[in-house]
């Protein structure tokens, strides 16, 4: 039998680096950063191109798996998208964690709280423009 999941992947501009390390001290776990300049592409780069982040991976052990990278010179970068990263459970203390972090810094637009469905809910963009929304589940 194969696995399939969904994992996020994340566009910045330029700031891929800052912004998966942050995530890495909120969700924990193994953050690997490829460069533009680390592989041999056959084309040069320029040099403010190379220190870029072609890809980057954080495996989190109790978390997501999260990827992003720098928007390449000829792709246009968005800020914000149709995307939210969803993050839901039962362990309280750790969705707690990872939402005062996320939201630290960031746009608070649903405050977290208990919710009409009993629930604790909350949804903020960050600071570096990701959209997130926690769901802490009542058993």
């Amino acid at each position: 039998m194969s696995n399939a999941y969904i994992s996020p992947y994340l566009n910045f501009d330029g700031n891929a680096r800052e912004a998966m390390e942050f995530y890495r001290t909120v969700f924990g776990g193994k953050l690997e950063l490829m460069r533009y300049d680390s592989l041999d592409m056959g084309a040069e780069l320029p040099p403010e191109q190379g220190e870029k982040i072609m890809h980057g991976s954080l495996e989190s052990e109790s978390g997501p798996t999260l990827m992003g990278a720098d928007v390449p010179p000829e792709a246009q970068y968005r800020r914000g998208s149709a995307v939210t990263v969803a993050l839901t459970g039962d362990d309280a203390a750790t969705l707690r964690g990872w939402w005062e972090n996320l939201s630290k810094d960031g746009t608070v637009t649903v405050p977290m709280e208990r919710q009409p469905w009993g629930d604790e809910f909350g949804a903020c963009t960050d600071t570096f423009g990701i959209d997130w929304m926690v769901n802490i589940s009542t058993p």
